[in-house]
């Protein structure tokens, strides 16, 4: 038998693990899901190949690579699951993570008091150590070896052995750090260390240091866990000895080898949601709709991003969880408003839900696997409007459990059952449409605009609330939603980005400088490609630069030529895109006005290897089925649902998705069910089914073509 070719994506959420093989040579694609296992999360990555692997008939040797998002970093940092973390920084500064920014988020208009996020690293665990560079990277105070000893000393002696680095002005000249490490690997060998020279070659060095701590934070589990992985992938291969390509998502959309991974584990903090993100706007730019709000609802958390005309927005002014980023990632904000977030009482006696999950171990009430507090997913299902099963009566549910629990909760509150549950999800919708908010209001963008792609196991739970709340145009849910982020982990190249802060005003720009940065940041990345086994003719680049007005605080980033050498044209063109861009975002630019100069702050460079990308089919229509109505072929049965505390439960038809073709409507209430996820649709709503067969929904005072 001809072996076969199948990449396959696997994405590791907090209670389930998606996995999407793509046969390159016929296209099909084959989706699944295994319960996630959060002991050990290999064990679930395994289980999902291996069931994958089963459904094609097909055994490791076909597997030409496998691509993986892992939301493991982000999740720990979510909850606040942070090691013991030690920082070492500049004499005199021991005080910089405390000061951190001023800026308040949101205002202090929302809120009477506001208080600092956590500290990633507490007070008593920093270190400093004489020695200071310039802005330019010139040596004004020589490195303190003595005072590096003693700091290296110092945390072997507590047994802290994950380390974060970041010396002053380390962006323009990395001396120091590099030194700092050396002494760290010879006095402290069991450290793990991160230095921001590395991490993050940007100046602000408070945004460089976190950015470091959370690279040092996540460091040892995503080593561990990677490790793991790769070590247990030979076993598909026979004893054969051929090694499976094993790419890891990275934050800002592309993949990296998992060997790299490894030195750079930052870049994956936002893994996952950035494949979701990708897969999401693919599918709804093939569907016709430009303007896209995307949720990704797990068991933890919740992602949701911005797509205009087929893009993810990018941003490296990011964070993960409470903690600043630089990086460059897709931008993205995580609420923890997952399926498997925990309902509970504030001591004021208020209803809240999340941040907190019960993830798969224990998980829900209705897991029957221990847990002790009731969670969304509770609600849910003893409200009807998910079955009493998941994943098709693989996993079934304790629906008394889980009553009982909201039950006991609603006694705490003074309410009676359907309130108590309805208002659990009421609030995991506010707590979505604020994170929706955060990436479209607050960028300057019309949300009534705008598409819902939601997807994700619990994705589409909340939708008609969300079109309520936001007044949405409506909401697109793809085939297998719950497998959209594996999905979009087929569609990603292998990318690398790299960046050196080089300020200078427009009129004083040394071109010779700015070239030959450019040259070795591509050059950097050329090497980066070749690594992952990318031929020349094959790398793809991509400039951008950081600029702003003389005087403001933070940069708009912009396209510049790729092939050009630096000179004025070429300087005046990407002033040009800066203004247009500053117009874009602020309402208004100085082009033309000399008394407002335009800066250059950062230069960029983004390394592509392109990969071969899935196609996306059309299913049948009514017109080329098998005939007979949509009931007659869809509808499974009906249960009592309760879409309304005061309505109270009602009468609801189950529809099975797999069973609805291209062009069929149905009409809430109705549960339309499929093997990895169920969409509630509320009564005033109105599903259509579009020629790739996703599910449209829109009120029914609204028509889909009102909508596009």
């Amino acid at each position: 038998m001809a072996q076969r070719r199948i990449r396959i994506g696997i994405d590791t959420g907090g209670t389930f693990t998606d996995v999407v093989a793509f046969d390159e040579d016929s296209g099909e694609l084959v989706t699944t899901k295994t319960p996630s296992t959060p002991s050990n999360p290999a064990d679930g990555f395994i289980n999902g190949i291996e069931k994958v692997l089963a459904l094609m008939a097909a055994s490791g040797d076909d597997i030409t690579a496998v691509c993986h998002g892992t939301t493991v970093a982000t999740n720990k940092l979510l909850e606040g699951k942070v090691e013991q973390l030690g920082f070492i920084t500049t004499e005199g500064y021991e005080f910089m993570l405390e000061i951190a920014r001023q800026a308040v988020p949101d205002g202090y208009g929302n809120s009477y008091f506001w208080v600092k996020p956590p500290r990633i690293v507490a007070a008593d665990h920093v270190r400093t150590v004489g020695g200071r560079m310039d802005f330019e990277g010139n040596e004004i105070r020589p490195f303190d070896e003595e005072g590096a000893t003693a700091a290296a000393h110092w945390f072997k002696e507590r047994g802290i052995t994950t380390i974060g680095v970041c010396f002053l002005h380390s962006y323009a000249a990395d001396d120091h750090e590099l030194r700092m490490r050396e002494i760290l690997r010879t006095e402290h060998p069991e450290a793990i260390v991160s230095i921001s020279s590395e991490v993050l070659r940007e100046y602000r060095e408070y945004e460089r240091s976190m950015t470091t701590l959370v690279d040092a934070a996540v460091k040892p589990n995503v080593s561990r866990y990677v490790t793991n992985i790769h070590s247990r992938l030979e076993g598909f291969t026979g004893g054969s000895g051929r090694e499976i390509p094993f790419y890891i998502m990275k934050s800002n959309g592309g993949v990296l080898s998992a060997d790299e991974v490894v030195h750079q584990p930052i870049t994956t903090t936002m893994s996952g949601p950035a494949a979701g993100a990708l897969g999401a706007a693919l599918i709804a730019q093939k569907a016709g709709f430009d303007k896209i709000l995307t949720c990704d609802g797990g068991g933890t958390s919740t992602d949701v991003s911005v797509v205009l005309d087929g893009e993810p927005t990018l941003t490296t002014e990011g964070t993960v969880g409470a903690y600043p980023s630089k990086i460059p990632m897709i931008d993205v904000v995580t609420v923890g408003a997952g399926g498997g977030s925990i309902a509970w009482v504030s001591p004021e006696g208020a209803l809240k839900v999340g941040p907190h999950s019960a993830g798969a171990d224990p998980g829900p009430l209705c897991y029957g696997k221990g847990g002790t507090s009731p969670t969304i997913t509770d609600a849910h299902v003893t409200l009807g409007r998910i079955p009493p099963h998941l994943l098709g009566g693989e996993i079934p549910l304790d629906v008394e459990a889980a009553r009982t629990g909201i039950e006991a909760l609603a006694e705490q509150l003074g309410l009676d059952y359907e309130r108590c549950a309805t208002g659990i999800l009421e609030i995991s919708a506010w707590n979505q449409a604020n994170a929706l908010r955060q990436v479209s209001v607050k960028r300057g963008l019309d949300v009534r605009d705008f598409m819902l792609t939601t997807f994700g196991g619990s994705g589409s739970l909340l939708a008609c609330l969300l079109v309520d709340i936001l007044d949405l145009a409506g909401v697109v849910v793809p085939p297998n939603p719950g497998n959209v982020s594996a999905f979009g982990l087929l569609t990603v190249d292998v990318k690398n980005d790299y960046v050196q802060t080089q300020v200078a005003k427009q009129a004083a720009l040394d071109h010779t400088a700015i070239d030959k940065t450019f040259v070795s940041l591509t050059e950097r990345a050329a090497a980066a490609l070749a690594k992952e086994g990318f031929a020349a003719s094959e790398h793809q680049f991509t400039r951008t630069v950081d600029l702003r007005y003389f005087g403001q605080a933070y940069e708009v980033r912009v396209l510049a030529p790729t092939d050009s050498t630096v000179d004025d044209a070429y300087a005046a063109t990407v002033a040009e895109a800066f203004h247009d861009e500053h117009r874009q975002l602020y309402g208004y630019d100085f082009r033309g006005d000399l008394s407002q100069q335009v800066e250059w702050v950062n230069l960029r460079v983004t390394g592509v290897g392109p990969i071969t990308r899935p196609e996306l089919r059309e299913i049948a229509s009514v017109e080329d089925g098998p005939g007979g109505s949509v009931e007659e072929r869809a509808r499974r049965s009906t249960r009592q649902v309760c879409f309304d505390a005061d309505d109270g439960y009602v009468e609801t038809g189950i529809w099975w998705r797999p069973d609805l073709l291209a062009g069929d409507s149905v009409a809430g209430p109705a549960i339309i069910e499929e093997f990895g996820s169920t969409v509630p649709v509320h009564p005033g709503f109105v599903v259509k089914v579009d020629s790739f067969g996703n599910l449209v929904i829109t009120r029914t005072t609204a028509s889909t073509e009102d909508v596009r």
